[in-house]
């Protein structure tokens, strides 16, 4: 029985047809996703993704706009309990000189071409949003 939503933030940081991902490894799977997190009570969803940016990857983002909100009902792939709500934004780093990862989960970060033929990400969601940086930046 679904008796949770569970809000998920998350960044596509763009440069040079370039998007910032990060792999790490999540209740045992190693994922490869889009740098962001949970949305945590009393904040709304920008401060989430500056707050992510800050605890994860030591640098500060600008926001540049609303990208995608997932639109179909999805129940996540780590607790059968709890449906997922994933919004996604594009976002410029600031300080990219900072960049430095923080966060013992994340293995490494990449910079991904958008161009890549085939659609990299694991999860669903990601999958969307990756299709619609291509058609955005392609």
């Amino acid at each position: 029985m679904i008796d949770n939503i569970n809000v998920r933030v998350y960044a596509c940081a763009v440069k040079d047809k370039k998007v910032l991902t990060l792999f790490e490894e999540y209740a045992g799977t190693h994922l490869m996703k889009f740098p962001g997190g949970g949305l945590e009570y009393g904040e709304g969803l920008l401060e989430c993704l500056h707050r992510e940016f800050d605890e994860e990857l030591n640098v500060k983002i600008e926001v540049i706009e609303h990208l995608y909100t997932q639109e179909n009902f999805l129940v996540s792939r780590f607790k059968e309990n709890e449906q997922l709500l994933t919004i996604y934004y594009i976002v410029n780093i600031v300080n990219e000189e900072d960049f430095l990862i923080m966060d013992p989960c994340i293995e490494k970060t990449e910079w991904t071409p958008i161009d890549t033929p085939d659609n990299p990400f694991p999860l669903p969601i990601d999958q969307i949003v990756f299709d619609k940086l291509k058609e955005k930046f392609l």
